[in-house]
């Protein structure tokens, strides 16, 4: 029997990009990713009137899980974008980019949001940052970051004008501020991993 993946569909994710990149890559078992875009409260709004909430956090207690973006921001309790609550699977919360850390090493003045290619550091092995060098870059678009209020579940960071959590993992769960699916070749291979992950 062949593999499934769900991939959450609530409106506000970029949906097409991350099936396409799943689908070259596609194999493994069963598992849930969770893309979104946009602003937190407008995700959390479509989640909840799409009656997909406990699905997503049930999920993300019991099968491999990959959060993309904001998908990576709606697993924590709090985020001061619109000031609303997230899904409280990590404790937590997500904070914007202060304006007096968004300078360069030169000085230049950094803008936000953060978009574009950057580098993502890995701060303990994973098998997801399998045949991906430490260091690799991806590609960003974001203006909030999490802060996870323990600290063991971080698994990559990037700087910004100031080090930032990047990505969070804790048994089944993987997640990330960036975007795999438009990372090219360090992208496609998580995406590859996570598709033979057997946490």
């Amino acid at each position: 029997m062949a593999g499934k993946i769900a991939v959450v569909d609530y409106g506000m994710g970029n949906l097409r990009s991350v099936w396409q990149a799943l689908v070259h890559v596609a194999g493994g078992r069963e598992r849930v990713v969770l893309p979104a875009q946009g602003a937190m409260p407008d995700c959390m709004r479509e989640l909840d009137a799409r009656g997909l909430r406990q699905a997503v956090v049930d999920a993300a207690r019991s099968k491999p899980f990959l959060g993309i973006c904001i998908g990576l921001q709606m697993l924590f309790e709090h985020s001061e974008e619109g000031e609303v609550a997230g899904l409280g699977v990590f404790p937590g919360r997500v904070v914007r980019f202060p304006a007096e850390k968004m300078r360069a090493a030169n000085g230049d003045r950094l803008k936000v949001p953060h978009m574009g290619w950057n580098e993502v550091i890995h701060t303990r092995s994973h098998p997801l940052w399998n045949d991906i060098d430490d260091g690799a870059r991806f590609y960003f678009v974001h203006s909030y970051y999490v802060d996870p209020a323990d600290r063991g579940c971080i698994a990559g960071t990037t700087d910004y004008g100031m080090p930032f959590t990047s990505v969070v993992a804790h048994d089944n769960i993987f997640a990330l501020q960036c975007h795999p699916e438009k990372s090219a070749k360090a992208g496609l291979a998580l995406l590859s991993n996570f598709m033979e992950w057997k946490p």
